[in-house]
């Protein structure tokens, strides 16, 4: 089974992947299951016996609103599907799981109702109409399709999706009833990407899948990736009980937020990369998955919390980062110190690494951070200087550099680090260059790691670069004198960061 994690995809996109891969099914192409799950902008679909008379709103209400209405051969009604919304499309060969549609049906219920359960709701299944509900109000819409015994579309899970956007339609053609979201229920919003793992949790556990592979990165047309960018999700009990940690604390990790390839192994090793001040950036670097829009206030509790879930996780090592803030007067600096010191009071033996945006390049913020003692201060390139105004609009080449050689100058027992990505169209001179760039700064750890495109709105992957060019790749920064390089497909900025401290590790790929 493939798990894709797509983000907030238009809905053409995801109906012309799931036609498309049904096609490669039936011709013998995929041999895979797969269970794509993703967000919608504003969208009405209508099954193959639904009703115009339905959509309630007129063409002109539905444009001023941005929802497009598109006609599916689903079964049911008219529904909508919208960002805070969790659709799931699995797609599945029925014939390895019984071929009963109605037992299938059942098995979608169930793994929403579960789900709901481990949020503190008991949701149901109803006698007379098909999905979920919470009293007289449904809270997830199901309507599937066939092919050969191949499914396709699936459910909507309203999480904290806009329900004004149901008065433009009689949900599911059904009159007397309500809709209802978990949001509205417990008072609150649930993460979408901890709600999105639940899920898949519990879809494996009810349809009996052992073990599953996750795989991050699409586009339009795109159904397989070469065997190297698999990463292995199975399940582990420690990725739920990650989950619930961080509700618990109300902390948000960018191992989600950013669609890392290497989750589930993180969670199920009870490490994770802690993401502060915010889940909302102040840029739009368009290679980044992390949610652009207003930001939060910032949450002065949230260094506490913090260093408690560190204790509590017992964890030896712990990345600290954060989305961009360049609406505040020092980028979050402060917020970065006081959460260091938290977890030093409550856990002093625990290594810190912070893996910092650029502070615009003001010095008085990067002494904040260099004052606060970390044992790693990271800065990420991320990609090589031609391709920035395309990738990294919003930053500027020469001053991540700067502030590499600033903190290494400053406090030259504080390991820096950095890391590129690859695949978006640089050669390999153009990332030899990079390299030595870095190494000219004092740079001490490197990583280098594959470009997957989180959404089709994001800039597209150029290249899938082979595994021996990132051994070149390694081999080259020993040459230039890194202390440590990780450099593979899946490699990430944090991944195994606790190797790249440590003396004693040799460079790895």
């Amino acid at each position: 089974m493939i798990v894709l994690n797509w983000g907030l995809t238009p809905y053409q996109h995801g109906w012309e992947f799931q036609k498309s891969f049904v096609k490669g099914r039936r011709q013998g192409q995929i041999n895979e299951d797969a269970l794509l799950l993703l967000e919608h902008p504003p969208v009405i679909t209508l099954g193959r016996k639904g009703e115009r008379a339905n959509i309630l709103a007129s063409d002109a209400v539905l444009a001023a609103k941005d929802c497009e209405v598109c006609q599916v051969d689903r079964g049911g009604d008219v529904t909508f599907h919208g960002p805070g919304q969790l659709v799931g499309y699995p797609l599945l060969d029925l014939r390895h799981y019984g071929q009963d549609v109605h037992d299938y049906v059942e098995k979608l219920e169930e793994v929403v109702i579960r789900t709901l359960r481990d949020y503190g709701i008991e949701a149901v299944r109803d006698k007379e109409y098909t999905g979920v509900w919470v009293g007289r109000e449904k809270i997830c819409a199901i309507g599937i399709g066939m092919k050969s015994w191949l499914s396709y579309h699936g459910f909507a899970l309203n999480i904290d999706v806009d329900l004004s956007y149901f008065q433009l339609i009689t949900p599911c053609g059904i009159t007397g009833r309500g809709v209802t979201s978990m949001a509205k229920i417990l008072g609150k919003a649930p993460q979408m990407q901890t709600v999105r793992e639940t899920v898949t949790t519990h879809f494996m556990a009810v349809f009996g899948i052992k073990h599953w592979e996750l795989a991050e990165g699409h586009w339009l047309g795109e159904t397989v990736k070469p065997a190297w960018l698999k990463g292995h999700v199975s399940g582990n009990s420690s990725v739920q009980e990650m989950h619930g940690m961080l509700d618990e604390f109300s902390l948000t990790t960018v191992c989600s937020g950013a669609h890392c390839p290497n989750i589930g192994e993180c969670y199920a090793s009870r490490t994770a990369t802690f993401m502060i001040l915010g889940s909302q950036c102040t840029r739009r670097c368009r290679f980044c998955a992390v949610p652009k829009g207003v930001v939060q206030p910032v949450d002065q509790d949230e260094p506490q919390r913090v260093a408690q879930m560190v204790k509590k996780l017992g964890l030896n090592y712990v990345v600290i980062t954060s989305v961009t803030r360049d609406d505040l007067a020092d980028g979050g600096a402060v917020h970065f110190s006081h959460t260091i010191q938290r977890i030093r009071e409550l856990s002093p033996e625990t290594l810190i690494e912070v893996l910092i945006p650029d502070f615009q390049g003001e010095e008085s913020a990067l002494d904040i951070i260099i004052a606060a003692q970390p044992e790693v201060i990271n800065h990420n390139v991320e990609t090589t200087p031609a391709l920035y105004s395309r990738v990294r609009p919003q930053a500027n080449y020469q001053r991540s550099l700067d502030v590499l050689q600033y903190v290494k100058k400053s406090a030259p027992q504080i390991v820096t680090k950095s890391g590129i990505m690859v695949g978006l169209g640089e050669s390999p001179a153009q990332v030899a260059a990079t390299l030595a760039d870095l190494r000219s700064v004092g740079c001490d750890s490197l990583t280098v790691g594959q470009y997957l495109a989180p959404s089709p709105e994001h800039i597209p992957v150029a290249e899938y670069i082979v595994p021996e060019q990132f051994q070149s790749y390694r081999q080259l920064a020993k040459k230039l004198g890194f202390s440590h390089a990780a450099c593979g497909p899946l490699v990430r900025s944090s991944y195994h960061a606790a190797e790249g401290f440590s003396p004693k590790i040799s460079l790895s790929s």
